[in-house]
């Protein structure tokens, strides 16, 4: 197994790992479609959960009939949760002490999300965490989505750091399983959101905690 002492290098997811926010996507994904009159389907949650914007609309024009263009669903979806991040957002528990520690030991960091930076970055801002991170990365950027191991793959490369020594952490397991393809270390972290994902994310990750804070136990 892996020795979090060891790594030198570590990627942080953003929605549901340093920031409690899953939860408001998909109530303002389900917002979004009630606008064209429209129920959400009783799967939404599960289905949209790994997907890139590009997927989203794709997802909205099949199941709902929305014809706007993937530009238009982007920026009005992201309207929709500016307040949200620029005045709302909570860190997650030990969010702080991880990210201090990890510097301590001179291990470099960035963030690689499925969140436009524009809304990503002044939350990390203003829970004076930005500096902790030398680079975000977002899959609207690099033409990804967390489906395939790419944004992993181009931040260590980023870090200077060899992917084996360099940690993943997340808390969506279809991200988990990525990063785990590409021979990635990984700490999975619980989020309500993910609950039905408990038992393949604990499988699958080589640490698991519940809160961050946990992690500084094995370091």
């Amino acid at each position: 197994m892996t020795d979090i002492s060891n790594i030198k290098g570590a990627i942080f997811d953003a929605d549901g790992t340093l920031f409690d926010s899953m939860w408001k996507w998909y109530q303002v994904e389900s917002e979004y479609i009630m606008n064209f009159e429209a129920t959400p389907r009783a799967d939404m949650i599960e289905v949209l959960r790994p997907q890139s914007f590009l997927d989203v609309a794709k997802y909205l024009h099949s199941k709902y009939g929305v014809t706007k263009s993937v530009e238009e669903m982007t920026s009005e979806i992201n309207a929709m949760m500016e307040d949200f991040y620029y005045n709302k957002v909570l860190l997650k528990s030990g969010v702080i002490p991880v990210l201090e520690a990890f510097s301590a030991r001179g291990i470099k960091m960035c963030v690689a999300t499925a969140t436009d930076k524009h809304l990503i970055e002044p939350p990390l801002r203003n829970a004076g965490i930005l500096g902790y991170f030398g680079k975000i990365f977002t899959c609207g950027e690099e033409k990804t989505s967390k489906k395939r191991p790419d944004i992993f793959i181009r931040a260590a490369e980023f870090l200077g750091t060899e992917i084996n020594e360099t940690l993943v952490i997340e808390d969506a397991a279809h991200a988990i399983r990525s990063a785990k393809s590409a021979g990635f270390p990984v700490v999975g972290v619980y989020d309500k959101t993910a609950e039905p994902f408990q038992d393949e994310i604990r499988a699958l990750c080589d640490f698991y905690f519940v809160t961050l804070d946990e992690m500084l136990a094995e370091m």
